[in-house]
């Protein structure tokens, strides 16, 4: 069955940014949920067991019809997560460097401009969802948002970094405030995994 990964740092490690009650929540309530969901479906079909998450949410009409939904939505918050976790840390933030630099500068022009576009995909999800940075099998990048807890692997592309606009993710801080949230996220972002999902095959 698919485990809960162990938090890289405490809770109160994204301090100031993002506070420790909503990661406590997050983490322990919302994430390990999605994850429960996802075991209990598979249950009847064992063999799934046997696949990645990633396999699973790439090809999901390998998925019996009776859970597929299930399996989409809690399978895509499971592992939405995973990637949030990753790419977060203390004492992170600032610019990128190296070869997610380069990337970034010939996609998007400048960091500066790819933040505000970042954002913007962040902003104009109606409701509940993630923005992403995601690289196409050309490799080639691009900003995009999924609703819910859709991956960008079930659009056939690799996500290198996300944000979670959910508003469990932010609203004891921030409540209504989704563009402070955002603004603050920056501060947060680890930078070295980044580049290694990025420099990912």
């Amino acid at each position: 069955m698919f485990q809960l990964p162990e938090l890289p740092y405490k809770f109160d490690a994204l301090e100031p940014y993002i506070d420790a009650a909503t990661v406590e929540i997050h983490y322990t309530k919302h994430h390990a949920a999605y994850l429960k969901n996802l075991n209990t479906a598979l249950e009847a079909h064992p063999q799934f067991f046997n696949k990645s998450i990633q396999e699973i949410l790439t090809d999901l009409n390998q998925i019996p019809a009776e859970i597929r939904t299930t399996v989409r939505n809690n399978g895509g918050g499971y592992l939405n997560h995973m990637i949030y976790w990753e790419i977060m840390g203390p004492s992170c933030g600032g610019e990128p460097k190296g070869s997610i630099a380069e990337g970034i500068q010939r996609f998007f022009g400048s960091f500066e401009n790819f933040k505000t576009l970042f954002e913007k995909e962040g902003m104009t999800r109606f409701g509940s969802g993630w923005a992403w940075l995601s690289k196409k099998q050309d490799g080639s990048l691009i900003l995009h948002s999924t609703p819910n807890q859709d991956s960008p692997y079930s659009e056939g592309l690799y996500p290198v970094m996300g944000v979670d606009v959910w508003e469990h993710a932010y609203y004891l801080k921030y409540q209504n405030r989704r563009a402070e949230y955002l603004s603050n996220w920056w501060n947060l972002l680890n930078w070295e995994e980044i580049e290694r999902r990025y420099l990912h095959v």
